[in-house]
């Protein structure tokens, strides 16, 4: 009679294997880049909260929630940014840096030098955008609502990569595509930097040998790691079938 700590470790055996023996491939949209601004909305909330000692009072007087904010504004804008447009080589990388260290660089000289700009200096300082903490954990809960729907719909549309085929699970009840995985390859592209920066994403393209489209999945999370086990996998494929071919 085999006792429960080797059966568990048979268990975990079998469970190791079978991940080993697979590869999933989540394709995610792009709201998934404004994790920070999701982050930050949070923090904003609850520093908020913690200097007005209330989710609704917002210190119109004082300059903490115009601070607040400002830095909030800010980060939101920049993940917009990297939301609607792609960043692929290092030379449009470099241009977007520039452009917002000089806008950042005016900014600073119209507030700490008045005189300068004496028109603008006058109009930044009259734009004081504040908001309580109650809009910031609503701005918080209506995102972490979306984010659970992404992640619920995942569970219904994902592509899994086996040693001898390859399947595209979608649908609510569970429709299957095979395809077939040996002399699979693979392509990884990083079309934005900002992406793979954020979130590890990027885009895999799949060429099943008996089709004629690729297959292209954007946005998959952990691409480095995904492809160095799809190698590892197709390469563990061909080491055990070439002996048998000989044979």
């Amino acid at each position: 009679m085999s006792s429960p700590s080797a059966s568990t470790e048979t268990a975990a055996a079998g469970k190791r294997s079978a991940d080993d023996n697979r590869v999933i491939l989540v394709p995610y949209p792009k709201i998934i880049v404004l994790w920070p601004t999701w982050i930050a909305s949070l923090l904003a909330g609850v520093y908020m909260h913690v200097d007005t000692g209330s989710v609704t009072k917002v210190d119109v007087e004082g300059a903490v929630a115009s601070g607040v904010g400002w830095a909030f504004l800010i980060l939101f804008t920049l993940n917009m940014i990297v939301l609607s447009f792609e960043f692929p080589r290092t030379t449009s990388l470099t241009l977007f840096f520039v452009v917002v260290a000089l806008v950042l660089a005016g900014a600073l000289a119209v507030v700490y030098f008045p005189n300068l700009l004496p028109a603008v200096g006058e109009w930044l300082a009259s734009i004081r955008p504040q908001a309580n903490a109650t809009f910031y954990y609503l701005f918080f809960g209506a995102m972490a609502g979306i984010y659970v729907a992404v992640r619920i719909n995942t569970w219904f549309d994902y592509w899994e990569v086996r040693p001898n085929e390859l399947l595209h699970h979608h649908g609510f009840l569970s429709n299957l595509e095979r395809f077939a995985s040996p002399n699979l390859r693979i392509d990884k592209e990083i079309n934005d930097v900002f992406e793979y920066w954020l979130c590890g994403a990027g885009r895999l393209i799949l060429h099943p040998s008996n089709e004629r489209r690729a297959i292209v999945l954007d946005n998959v999370t952990g691409i480095t790691r995904k492809e160095q086990q799809i190698t590892r996998l197709l390469s563990a494929l061909q080491v055990k079938v070439r002996p048998e071919e000989e044979d």
